[in-house]
């Protein structure tokens, strides 16, 4: 199988440098991949493959619709088998645009028998790091190619990356931010130069959804936090802003009180929160479909089976830099119902949002 390395970072320059240093690495038995998407908007990209004797193959894609990932999804395996067909080649490094979903591509990479996803490499400017994955800017305000109804954070473009990544190459040795990407991700190989990334050999990593991240103190910290009784909706509501300030992940399950049928996923990325329904909770399903749920949650409820309620609890991780660990724990303790409350007159503010979605 030709193995496939990716390649993802939120900017251009550094990221195409990092990629002429992988093709140099990789001799005169290495392909690199390029995409041309600054005339996505109007619906073209501009494939190219290259060794680092020349250009070996130019495709124009047309699109009716400007999407990266589906201008890469319909052609790049096409590419890339015919590459393995040559057996003159021993790697392929894909440069993947900004916009460009890593987890769907490297998926659809790894279903080809021809071919195999080795490593998945992503690179961070120290200079902007912490501003781009604690702040509130969307990645179309940023002026990144991508389809105009993209309405994702460049927190979570640049989180997503450093989660679907295998190695990080930073652009200084900034112990902060080196820090930061290895409390996302504890599995990222951080480097400041991509020497010795080719030929990994590592599977992409997966986070389950509603699960949290370790704990973490230091030069970047993670709060854990959970609690048996659940969350009072309009508290927790009003909370949300501060609940993200100064943080750049945030990940979990939610149980609130008037959402009992529902086990939620908490997703927040710089200050812009995701709430979703993961489904229901293990406690009102039978037993023969709890394979159907993650294995964290699983495992958790296995420890921490409530008499009462079962499954049914919060716990939450908030990952960021300069965190006041202790204020941002008594501001949750705050948002939980407390026993003398009762739950029948509660308004819910994230029912509009909940009803008939999966996302709020």
């Amino acid at each position: 199988m030709l193995p496939v390395t990716l390649l993802t970072g939120l900017d251009d320059g550094f990221r195409g440098a990092v990629a002429g240093n992988l093709l140099a690495a990789a001799g005169p038995a290495g392909v690199l991949v390029e995409y041309d998407v600054s005339a996505l908007a109007a619906g073209s990209v501009v494939r190219t493959a290259r060794t680092a004797a020349g250009v070996i193959d130019r495709e124009v894609i047309t699109m009716g619709h400007p999407c990266v990932s589906c201008a890469m999804r319909g052609s790049l395996v096409q590419l890339l088998t015919s590459i393995a067909a040559v057996e003159r080649y021993d790697v392929a490094i894909v440069n993947v645009p900004t916009a460009g979903d890593t987890h769907a591509i490297a998926t659809e990479i790894n279903q080809d028998a021809d071919l195999t996803v080795d490593a998945v490499v992503t690179t961070v400017d120290t200079s902007t790091a912490i501003a781009d994955l604690t702040g509130e800017q969307l990645i179309r305000e940023r002026g990144i190619p991508t389809a105009a109804e993209d309405g994702r954070a460049i927190a979570e473009v640049a989180v997503r990356q450093l989660e679907s990544a295998n190695a990080v190459v930073l652009s200084s040795d900034d112990t902060t931010v080196g820090a930061l990407t290895t409390a996302i991700n504890p599995q990222l190989l951080v480097r400041t130069t991509p020497a010795g990334l080719l030929g990994l050999r590592q599977k992409v990593p997966v986070v389950e959804d509603g699960s949290i991240a370790a704990p973490v103190d230091g030069a970047a910290q993670t709060l854990v936090w959970q609690s048996d009784r659940p969350f009072h909706p309009e508290r927790l509501y009003d909370a949300l802003e501060d609940l993200v300030n100064g943080t750049a992940r945030g990940r979990g399950t939610l149980w609130i009180a008037t959402q009992h049928r529902n086990r939620l996923s908490w997703d927040s990325f710089g200050t812009n929160v995701s709430i979703g329904v993961l489904g229901p909770w293990l406690a009102d399903l039978p037993a023969d479909r709890w394979a159907a749920v993650g294995q964290q949650h699983q495992a958790r409820s296995a420890l921490e089976w409530h008499p009462e309620y079962g499954d049914r609890a919060s716990y939450l991780s908030l990952t960021g830099v300069g965190l006041d660990l202790r204020e941002l724990r008594e501001r949750l303790d705050g948002c939980v119902l407390r026993a003398d409350e009762a739950v029948h007159p509660l308004t819910d503010p994230f029912a509009p949002y909940l009803e008939g979605s999966t996302a709020a």
